[in-house]
């Protein structure tokens, strides 16, 4: 028997369905007491959230360039002579 891997159909965008679990994560903190642990880890989750979307905008922008880094290293390692 073939395992099929289960595959969801999103009707709402990578960036959608992010920023409506930020505030669905911010709307449930904000119903917890100020004080409450749970609280912060939800107001923690809403902020990792916002920064994938920031990364996700980033990596799929026109004008992102290539790492330069491999390139330096790439450099040193030809100016050595391997042993």
């Amino acid at each position: 028997m073939i395992k099929r891997r289960n595959r969801a159909k999103h009707t709402a965008t990578f960036e959608e369905r992010l920023a409506e679990q930020a505030l669905r994560s911010t709307a449930a903190a904000n119903r917890l007491p100020k004080d409450s642990k749970a609280r912060q880890r939800l107001l923690r989750h809403a902020r990792q959230l916002e920064t994938a979307s920031d990364i996700n905008k980033w990596l799929s922008s026109p004008n992102l360039q290539p790492s330069k880094m491999p390139e330096l290293l790439f450099a040193d390692l030809k100016k050595r002579p391997l042993t």
